[in-house]
């Protein structure tokens, strides 16, 4: 296919695919990026959010053109139940700053652009391409890949895997295990398209200002799951996700959890009018530092999403994805400018400056955090929120009965909950694996 060989070579074109042929490319490398979509981010549909500080590290004056959405100057958490939510939110004006710290995008246009970096830096792209398998020599280190193109084996000295959480490449060469149902989140969205000035009024927001809602509670009908809400320029990407072992044993459905959270009272309001173009689902890692996989061979690194590289626990996926596939770059520029082979023991490099970073050291500080929710998750999804919402009515509805009564049905809704859920068991391991 071609005869050329590649100093590296990048299955995949997302977050952490693009950060790593853009900085690998801009450092003089000569590299191949494939992706089997029909363009980048034809495959990719996250909500999404972007870190500003994690793409500023690889393109500093990536404001100058990248298409972004709203700067987000608003943060809302719900717990809800069948009817109501209570929520926490923060708002400040200081995200009015001259470069805001957080910005909703829209993924397919997000990746063409970043893309177009990555061919500006001096990468090889080429779509409509899929690898295969990898192409190993007699000692069995990985030299290239084979694609499904005629004639189709490509050489590089060394292969970055940023095919995804449901890449099938890695774990067909045996490099990692196929992701467990439990570890894995199916989320689904559908995009809802209104004026902007409509999405601002509904929201308290100005021109280029942005919302965000997470929402947990009886909408994922007992499952560990997310509801999220983000507010575009003109249109309001909503969805849920939920694990996929929840998913197969309590045989729901995701699109009707969906249906669900749009109907809800607290959200529809917000959508009313909208016109749904666009409807998606994604996979999402979930198993968190437990989870991740050998992230180097000899010929050969992991990147983002398909390196379980996702903290679940604060919903940051992209930052990690973008960081890791940076820092795989620059591990891959130093091994080649000190002229070694890529062996693994020289891409240990890359574990090491990955494990001095935020990415490894966040995983690792919420370890247990996952487990902890997806056990529980009875509980933390359904009792806990109808308590918080029992104890509200109780506080705000004025109907006659006395308060000392009132306080009375709230106490023991609670010791129930205590001694039939494990209330003061859970809120101590909750609050030990945040620490």
């Amino acid at each position: 296919m071609i005869n050329e060989k590649f100093d590296a070579i990048v299955v995949g074109a997302g977050m952490s695919g693009n950060a790593a042929a853009y900085t690998m490319a801009s450092h003089g490398l000569n590299v191949l990026q494939l992706e089997r979509g029909e363009y980048p981010g034809s495959k990719n549909v996250q909500g999404a959010i972007m870190y500003a500080n994690m793409l500023e590290k690889i393109i500093p004056d990536f404001r100058d053109d990248a298409p972004l959405e709203r700067h987000l100057v608003e943060q809302r958490l719900w717990v809800m139940d069948d009817t109501s939510h209570t929520g926490i939110h923060y708002r400040s004006d200081d995200f009015n700053e001259a470069k805001p710290n957080r910005y909703t995008i829209i993924r397919a246009q997000f990746d063409k652009w970043f893309s177009r970096k990555v061919r500006e830096a001096g990468a090889t792209v080429l779509c409509e391409t899929t690898v295969t398998e990898l192409v190993r020599d007699a000692k069995d280190k990985v030299v290239g890949v084979r694609t499904d193109r005629t004639g189709g084996e490509i050489f590089a000295d060394v292969v970055v895997l940023a095919e995804g959480v449901s890449g099938l490449l890695g774990t067909r060469a045996g490099l990692r295990e196929m992701p467990r149902p439990k570890s894995v989140a199916l989320a689904v969205k559908e995009m809802h398209f209104l004026p902007e000035e409509v999405i601002e009024q509904r929201f308290g927001l100005k021109a280029g200002e942005g919302c965000v809602i997470e929402a947990v509670g009886t909408i994922s009908r007992s499952m560990a799951g997310l509801g999220f809400l983000y507010t575009n320029k003109e249109s309001i990407s909503l969805g849920i996700g939920c694990l996929v072992s929840d998913f197969a044993a309590r045989m729901e459905s995701p699109y009707v959890l969906l249906d669900t959270l749009k109907n809800h009272p607290s959200i529809r309001p917000l959508i009313a009018g909208s016109e749904v173009k666009e409807y998606a689902a994604h996979l999402i890692p979930e198993g968190g530092y437990k989870a991740i996989p050998q992230l180097f061979g000899d010929g050969w690194v992991v990147v983002g999403d398909a390196a379980q590289l996702n903290n679940a626990v604060h919903r940051e996926g992209s930052n990690l994805a973008m960081t890791s596939g940076r820092i795989a770059a620059e591990a891959i520029v130093q091994v080649k400018s000190r002229k070694r082979p890529m062996t693994k023991q020289n891409l240990a490099l890359y574990k090491t400056m990955l494990n001095k970073s935020f990415v490894i050291k966040d995983l690792k500080k919420y370890k247990d955090m996952p487990t902890l929710l997806h056990t529980n998750s009875r509980n933390f999804f359904t009792t806990y929120p109808q308590l918080m919402s029992q104890a509200a009515q109780n506080f705000m509805r004025v109907d006659g009965t006395p308060k000392i009564d009132k306080e009375k049905a709230t106490t023991t809704a609670f010791i129930k909950a205590r001694s039939r859920w494990g209330l003061l068991s859970d809120v101590v391991r909750l609050t030990c694996a945040w620490r």
